[in-house]
């Protein structure tokens, strides 16, 4: 089985060359997660994304009609005392695929042109022949050679509690840590295709909304659709009732509706309630931090609150 595993890798014992490690490098790509990059500008203005926020900012607009400048004042800093608070707890926390990046072996000794050399982790490719020591991570996902049997602590993948032996023909995984004696082993996958590498693309692939944000959107459109109905009525009984006044002009108790409109809006929403709750969850985060518990959605706080039992294995 062993070397049917070394046969279906193109490989042997003395490991690859240089040039075919290269060939391979280029065809299945550095052994490294996924780097995905967030364009900061974007992260901070998607807190202005809602629908609160938006009745807020035509609130704001308005202001600026009117010439109330106070108004205008007090619901800008809202507004963007909301984002930045967002902004900077989600930046603060990081993402759990970065927590399981750091979890990869900066570097290891493998075979290479017949003889061992130290290489970077993320020059690996499958097929190549690595040494693994007491205290070694393991690099990538691999199947062990011939040798003495090693205590391979994996818990942070599987949940077992105490080191696993493994040997001849089994298989370890990208992450886990050699507790106890020296083995060679084979590559098999390495990147995104290793079982940490898979972990790391189900996190970052999956819905980062919450029950909170749902809540709140559902809120924010009840109370939209309430200001344009209102508005709507308001809009129909000031041109009714002045028919004869220009409905541009910009006067003293001139400007049919637009005050009013304004007041409809800024009474409308519960201005304040975004600030609240983004003050609250980040001195919840704050304290979480604390106990060293990584927050990477502030309205994951409030989902975990809300649970009455919470069933966990040892992962």
């Amino acid at each position: 089985m062993l070397y049917e595993a070394l046969d279906k890798l193109k490989a042997t014992r003395e490991g690859l060359s240089s040039e075919e490690a290269q060939k391979r490098l280029i065809e299945y790509g550095p052994n490294a997660l996924p780097k995905v990059e967030v364009n900061r500008l974007m992260v901070f203005l998607g807190f202005m994304w809602n629908p609160l926020s938006w009745a807020m900012e035509v609130a704001a607009v308005l202001s600026i009609v009117l010439l109330d400048f106070p108004d205008f004042g007090l619901i800008l800093a809202l507004l963007l005392l909301n984002a930045c608070i967002g902004y900077f707890e989600e930046m603060q926390a990081g993402d759990a695929v970065a927590a399981l990046m750091g979890q990869l072996a900066p570097e290891c000794k493998v075979f290479r042109d017949g003889a061992m050399i130290n290489t970077p982790a993320d020059q690996l490719v499958p097929g190549d022949i690595i040494r693994i020591r007491l205290g070694d991570v393991l690099p990538a996902d691999v199947k062990f050679l011939e040798g003495d049997p090693v205590k391979i602590d994996q818990s942070s993948l599987t949940g077992e509690s105490l080191p696993v032996t493994k040997g001849e023909g089994d298989e370890g995984y990208s992450g886990s840590i050699c507790k106890q004696g020296e083995i060679e082993a084979v590559v098999t996958s390495t990147g995104i295709n290793t079982f940490l590498g898979r972990a790391a693309e189900q996190i970052a692939g999956a819905d980062s909304h919450g029950r909170l944000q749902e809540v709140l959107t559902t809120v924010g459109n009840f109370c939209m659709v309430s200001i344009v109905l209102w508005c709507i009525i308001e809009l129909v009984v000031q041109l009714g009732a002045r028919k004869e006044e220009n409905p541009c002009l910009i006067i003293t108790d001139g400007c049919l509706g637009v005050a009013n409109i304004l007041v409809l809006i800024v009474g409308g929403i519960p201005v304040a309630m975004p600030t609240v709750l983004s003050v609250t969850l980040a001195i919840g985060s704050s304290a979480l931090a604390k106990e060293n518990a990584i927050v990477t959605r502030l309205t994951s706080i409030e989902e975990m609150a809300s649970m009455e039992i919470l069933c966990s294995d040892k992962t």
